[in-house]
Parts: C-alpha cells; sequence; structure tokens
C-alpha cells in the first residue's frame, strides 16, 4: 500500500471513529432528553394528582368518587389519565376504555401498588403505538388504595428525535466530507514530493547525475529536495573530477611510459656503441621510473586515506633539521629552474612529536607545487615560527596565484585549478588529512598573480591518538 493510501487511510478512520462516537454521545444525550422530559413532565402531573387525592378525597371511597377525580385529575394534563384500584382494575379511563380491565400486569401499576412511583414504555395494545404510562399510588391514610396513571403517545416524539438523528447523521457525514478532502490534499502535497524524490533517484541509479528535483513547499520536504539537488551536485562534480583524474592519470602514465620505451629502443638501436647514449638512457630510464613510483605512490596514499587505514607513526622530530635537509634535497632543482629557495628558520625551534616521513612527504608536496608554478626568477621562502603552542611552517612562492573561485577547491581530491598541469591532483588533499592526523591545520591564501601562501599549525605537545584504523 502506498504512503497516500496508508495516510488517507489512517486519516479517514480516525476521522470516521471520532464523528461516530460524537454522533452516539449526540443521539443518546437527544433520546434521554426528550424522553426524559416528557416521562418528568408526566410524573409531576401524576404527583399533584396523588396530592390532590390525598387532600381533599382521603376520607372517600376510590371508586364511588373516580367519576370526580377523573375530571379533576384531567384538568391538570392532556394526556389520558386512568383511575385505578389497589387489585389492578379500571374504574375510570379519560378516553373511555371499559372499567372491567385488569392492568396489574403492567410493570408501573405493580410500583404503584407497592407504594412507588412507576413508568413504562411500550406498544399499546389497542393502536400499536408506542406510548410512556406512568403511574402514581394514591394513598389514603399511608396505605395504597389505588393508583392515577397517565398516558402518553410517543409517536410524534420518535418522529422528532428520528429525524434529528438523520440531521445529526448527515452532519456529520458532512464533516467526513469536508475534511477528507483537504486530507485528500494534503496526502497529494507529501506524496507527490516523495514522487518526485524517487523518480529523480531512480535517474542518478540509471547514472544521470544532472537531474534536479524541483522545491514545492518550504517545509522538511523541501529541505530534502534542497539537500537532493546538493548531492547531486556533488555526485556530478566528483563525477566530473574522477573522469579528468582518469584523463589526467592516463596521460601522466603515458608520458612517462612513452620516454622510458623511446630511450631503450634508442639504447637497444645504437647505446652499446655510445656510452654516453647509453648513461643518459638510463638516467631518464631512472628519472621516469622514479616519476612514475611517485605517482604510485600517491594513489596507494590516497586509497589508504580514502578507506581510513593510513597510520601515523609519532616520534621527536627536530623541523628546523627536517626543513633545512628538504632544503638542500630541492635546492638544485630550483637553480635549474632559475628560481631563488630560501628558508626563514625562528631560533630554538622545539621538537615536536610527529611522524618524520609524513611530514617530510607534506612540505616535498607543498615545495613541487610551488617549484611547478613558479617561473623565473621566482622566489619561494620556506619559514618556520611558533605561536601559542603551535609551530607554524609555511611555504610562500611568487608564482601566479591561484584565483579564488578554485582556492575551496583546490584541496579537494582529483582537483586540478589547471587541467594541463602536471600531477594527479591528489598531493594536497592528501597533505591535508595528514596534518589533520596530526592534529594540525593546513591553511591557503593566494593573490592572482602575486602568489601562494600554504601554512601549516602543528601542535607542540600532541598527546592525541595518530593512527586512523
Amino acid at each position: 500500500m502506498g504512503i497516500q493510501k496508508r495516510l488517507v487511510g489512517s486519516y479517514l478512520i480516525v476521522i470516521c471513529l471520532t464523528v461516530l462516537i460524537l454522533e452516539i454521545i449526540l443521539i443518546f444525550s437527544v433520546r434521554y432528553y426528550y424522553f426524559h422530559n416528557i416521562e418528568q413532565t408526566l410524573m409531576n402531573q401524576a404527583e399533584l394528582s396523588a396530592s390532590f387525592y390525598q387532600q381533599y378525597f382521603d376520607e372517600e371511597d376510590l371508586e364511588e368518587q373516580s367519576g370526580r377525580l377523573l375530571k379533576g385529575f384531567t384538568s391538570y394534563s392532556n394526556a389520558q389519565v386512568q383511575v385505578i384500584n389497589s387489585a389492578g382494575q379500571l374504574l375510570q379511563d379519560s378516553n373511555g376504555m371499559q372499567g372491567d380491565t385488569n392492568l396489574k400486569d403492567y410493570i408501573d401499576i405493580q410500583a404503584a401498588i407497592e407504594g412507588q412511583p412507576g413508568s413504562w414504555r411500550g406498544k399499546d395494545p389497542a393502536t400499536g403505538e408506542v406510548i410512556l404510562a406512568v403511574s402514581y399510588p394514591l394513598l389514603n391514610q399511608s396505605s395504597t388504595v389505588g393508583e392515577v396513571r397517565f398516558i402518553t403517545s410517543l409517536t410524534e416524539t420518535i418522529n422528532t428525535v428520528n429525524q434529528i438523528t438523520i440531521l445529526l447523521i448527515g452532519a456529520g457525514l458532512l464533516v467526513i466530507g469536508v475534511v477528507t478532502l483537504p486530507g485528500l490534499f494534503l496526502s497529494w502535497t507529501i506524496t507527490r514530493s516523495i514522487k518526485d524524490l524517487k523518480q529523480a533517484a531512480d535517474r542518478m541509479t540509471g547514472g544521470n547525475f544532472n537531474i534536479r528535483v524541483q522545491k514545492r513547499y518550504n517545509d522538511e520536504l523541501g529541505s530534502l529536495a534542497d539537500t537532493f539537488n546538493m548531492m547531486a551536485s556533488q555526485i556530478s562534480k566528483s563525477e566530473q573530477l574522477k573522469n579528468d583524474f582518469i584523463a589526467s592519470v592516463s596521460h601522466e602514465l603515458r608520458t612517462p611510459l612513452t620516454s622510458i620505451k623511446g630511450w631503450v629502443i634508442t639504447m637497444k638501436a645504437g647505446g652499446a656503441g655510445n656510452l654516453s647514449l647509453f648513461h643518459e638512457g638510463l638516467d631518464i630510464i631512472e628519472a621516469e621510473s622514479d616519476r612514475l613510483t611517485h605517482m604510485v605512490d600517491e594513489l596507494l596514499d590516497f586509497s589508504k586515506l580514502d578507506n581510513g587505514r593510513i597510520t601515523i607513526q609519532p616520534a621527536s622530530v627536530d623541523v628546523a633539521g627536517l626543513l633545512k635537509h628538504i632544503c638542500r634535497q630541492l635546492t638544485p632543482r630550483a637553480t635549474r629552474q632559475g628560481v631563488r629557495l630560501e628558508m626563514s628558520i625562528e631560533e630554538n625551534l622545539p621538537v615536536i612529536q610527529a611522524d618524520g616521513n609524513r611530514l617530510k612527504q607534506v612540505m616535498i608536496n607543498l615545495i613541487d607545487n610551488s617549484l611547478k608554478f613558479t617561473h623565473a626568477p621566482g622566489h619561494i621562502l620556506i619559514s618556520a615560527r611558533t605561536d601559542s603552542g603551535k609551530v607554524i611552517v609555511a611555504v610562500t612562492d611568487t608564482g601566479p596565484g591561484i584565483a579564488a573561485a578554485d582556492l575551496d577547491h583546490v584541496r579537494q581530491k582529483f582537483y586540478k585549478a589547471d587541467q594541463q598541469a602536471a600531477g594527479s591532483g591528489l598531493g594536497l588533499a592528501i597533505a591535508e588529512q595528514i596534518i589533520k592526523l596530526h592534529h594540525g591545520e593546513l591553511r591557503i591564501s593566494s593573490t592572482l598573480g602575486k602568489g601562494t601562501m600554504v601554512e601549516i599549525d602543528l601542535p607542540m605537545n600532541s598527546g592525541a591518538i595518530l593512527t586512523i584504523s
């Protein structure tokens, strides 16, 4: 059963039960009101008649005075009046019923004979209509000598009650109908949004990540539609990044492989007779192999980060010594490119607890990025200082800078602001994750046309666990 059917069904069940309960209460209340009022009116008239008898005919014989009593009793009511003796024998009847009738079988007569007021409702044996009879004892010196009985037809009352009942039932059905329409509309508005989301999800399952859901209302489902559209946008962007990454990696792999294969062919053809050519070929093959190894290492690191399996091995690290070693290692490359590589390290820089190899990987990645984009006569500065219990390491270059639109995305995996640039687009993403595992922070600031600065905050006393598993 669909959501709309369940919503409407449960809604109708609640409304119908509520209306049914109210209808039952109202109908019983109306019936009680009408019948009780009539019974109470007749009882008051019978009591008044009994009081009249006791006051004026207390010493008189009931049978002899029954005619006079009947005339007095009928003056109080338009109902049928009967005078009955203590044996239940009818003495007088305002409708002319014969006086030899015995009414002792009626429960109201039985109650009156025992000295208590009584009432009875049922069908008149003569006419078949529903009547209400009320009997009251006639007392002579505290003993019951007879009864006065008031009888009225309930036909009009029943008709009135039935008409009111029909009106109440009609009103209840109208209420159900009126309430059901908004319920149907409300369920339709809910299920329509859900159907939109389901259709969009089905199309996304089929590979269409450009689908968007229309936001119909500013409610929870509207927020869900916004979230869905944002998710679709992120998936679409990730899909594009993945495709760009595959194209980039394919290009990056093809270039060194082509170079290696070319030099192998060259060396086979004439390398044995030309020692300098042979050595040059080996040097290029070695360099391209190192390049491939670096790329594979990046992919392996990314795989570990993506699966939460990268491990940090903390130890005492001399940050100043580490930076100097890296600077010496990369200075020849900077010199070849005509770029000045300098250092500015605060004196007495403290030793921190960190993974030296991972920090070296991060710093080489950052400096390598600067060397890629900084052209002669450019300048790259590696600096380190302490501030508020942290060691802050910065790499500042005079390269072309990063556009503001790209600055928020350069740390995303596979993202490359320049798709033609070398690299896999994973370096900064891996570097940021490594710094986070050290409970530090990596920040990037850049001015287009002036250069870029990457800062790393490393806590001096990190007592936290530096492993993700």
